[in-house]
C-alpha cells in the first residue's frame, strides 16, 4: 500500500481551510499528488455548516460578526460545527484505495483510524460511536464527515482539545432560547475534550506530533512532513475567493 504524503499546514481561516481540502482532492484525483493526510487549526475561530445545511436556520449571523468567528460552508454532510480549540485531519485518497474500497461505515472506520491511534498516543483509550464518531468513556470526543467526488473520498475530522459549550450556543441557533441551558448541559454530559480527558492543557503542537505517529500507524507511513503544491496553494486561493467566501455558495439552502 502506498505510502501517505503527509501536510500540516498549521491555523488559517476557514475559507482557506476549506479550499485547501478541495485543492488537494484534485490534486489526488488527477493523479497529480498520491493520497495525502493534512493536519491543520483555525484561526480565527469559525463555524462551518454541513453542505446540505441551511445557513440562517444553524448560525447567528450578526453574533458571529460580533465576536470575529469566520463561517463557512463545506464540501461535506453533517451538522454545524464550532472551531476553536481542535486539531482537525482531512485525508484524501482514490476511490480504488484499499482503506475505502469496503462500504461507507468501514471508509470511515478505516480513515478514523489515526484518530483512534493518535488519542491512544496520547494516553487515551478510544473507540468508534455510531456513523461517524469517536469517543472514550461514553463521551465524544470526535466528529468525522465524508464526501466523494472525482473518484476520491475526503473525509476530514475534529479532535476536541478543549469544548466551551457556551462559546458554541452563543454563534448557532437552538430552536428556543429557553432551552439554551439545557442544550449547554447536554454537550456537557456527551462530549469531552483531550485536555479534560487527561486532566490537562493539551496544545496543538502537542496533538500533531501525536496524531501524526497515530495516522502514520492506520494509515500504513507517512512521507516526511512537506507542503502542498505551489498549484495546489494557487487553487486553494482561488477557491478562498471565488466560493468560500461567496455568499451565494454559504447561503445557497
Amino acid at each position: 500500500m502506498a505510502v501517505f504524503r503527509y501536510l500540516e499546514t498549521g491555523e488559517n481561516p476557514a475559507v482557506f481551510n476549506m479550499g485547501l481540502d478541495e485543492a488537494i482532492l484534485e490534486s489526488v484525483a488527477s493523479g497529480a499528488e498520491p493520497p495525502t493526510l493534512r493536519l491543520y487549526a483555525w484561526r480565527p475561530r469559525a463555524v462551518s455548516i454541513g453542505y446540505f445545511q441551511g445557513l440562517r436556520e444553524e448560525v447567528d449571523l450578526d453574533r458571529c460578526a460580533e465576536l470575529g468567528v469566520d463561517v463557512v460552508r463545506r464540501l461535506t454532510g453533517g451538522g454545524a460545527v464550532f472551531h476553536a480549540a481542535e486539531l482537525t485531519y482531512s485525508v484524501v485518497v482514490p476511490e480504488t484505495h484499499p482503506l475505502v474500497s469496503g462500504d461507507i461505515l468501514h471508509s470511515y472506520r478505516a480513515l478514523g483510524a489515526g484518530v483512534v491511534a493518535g488519542l491512544s498516543e496520547l494516553g487515551i483509550a478510544s473507540e468508534f460511536s455510531g456513523l461517524n464518531d469517536v469517543a472514550s468513556g461514553g463521551k465524544k470526543l470526535s466528529g468525522n464527515a465524508q464526501t466523494r467526488r472525482r473518484g476520491c473520498v475526503l473525509q476530514h475530522g475534529t479532535v476536541l482539545l478543549g469544548v466551551d459549550p457556551e462559546a458554541m450556543f452563543s454563534v448557532l441557533l437552538v430552536p428556543d432560547e429557553k432551552l439554551k441551558g439545557k442544550l449547554i448541559s447536554d454537550v456537557r454530559a456527551r462530549v469531552s475534550s483531550v485536555s479534560d480527558a487527561l486532566g490537562r492543557e493539551v496544545g496543538y503542537a502537542e496533538a500533531v506530533a501525536a496524531f501524526e505517529r497515530g495516522f502514520a500507524s492506520a494509515l500504513g507511513g507517512l512521507e516526511e512532513r512537506s507542503e502542498p503544491s505551489g498549484a495546489e496553494l494557487e487553487r486553494a486561493r482561488a477557491l478562498a475567493s471565488e466560493r468560500f467566501s461567496s455568499e451565494a455558495w454559504t447561503a445557497r439552502r
